[in-house]
């Protein structure tokens, strides 16, 4: 069963997400305020993840092994 099934569940799950809504709302402008002021840099603080430890194949290996086969 949906938790958005009855009225008051609706109201409670457009209440969360306003709630949520503003606290990003919040949280970016600080994170603006901060980067004019110099505090932080700009660009996103999200990092690359290191490659997994599998057996695919990383793009590097992927372009040297096409460059014998001609493309469409």
């Amino acid at each position: 069963m949906p938790e958005t099934f009855g009225k008051r569940q609706r109201q409670n799950v457009k209440q969360r997400k306003a709630a949520a809504r503003e606290e990003r709302r919040v949280a970016r402008a600080q994170r603006k305020s901060d980067r004019e002021a110099g505090l932080i840099e700009a660009g996103s603080p999200i990092q690359a993840n290191e490659p997994l430890d599998d057996d695919l194949p990383t793009p590097e290996a992927e372009e040297s092994e096409d460059e014998g086969v001609p493309t469409r």
